[in-house]
């Protein structure tokens, strides 16, 4: 896998903020306009408008334009790419501590000074 930092980077940032996670979640569910995202908080339209361009931003978000109406679908590509990251770091760290637990559970030998 690699390891794209820039990518990876917006990704998360994006993630970070609860509001653009809650669009996420929503767009799992199917395809919506922007206007049915706003409709589900109690944040004005602008400010939904600026979520879903950093999604966009991001690569989590794909958006279509058909006369007035933006349409908005997950883009998995860059979900994937996050998960893997994450995947890769959780087979390292389960595999060091599963070692790490080896060697704390195996006995010593300790040398004796003469």
């Amino acid at each position: 896998m690699v390891n794209n930092s820039e990518s990876l980077d917006r990704v998360f940032a994006a993630l970070s903020d609860p509001t653009r996670r809650r669009i996420v979640e929503r767009l799992a569910r199917g395809p919506l306009s922007v206007g049915e995202i706003a409709a589900d908080f109690d944040i004005t339209q602008p400010a939904i408008s600026k979520h879903v361009k950093v999604l966009e931003r991001s690569g989590l978000l794909a958006r279509s334009i058909e006369g007035r109406v933006h349409r908005c679908t997950l883009d998995p590509r860059a979900m994937q790419e996050a998960a893997g990251w994450i995947d890769t770091q959780r087979v390292f760290w389960n595999a060091t501590l599963d070692r790490l637990a080896s060697l704390l559970a195996s006995p010593q030998k300790r040398k004796k000074r003469s």
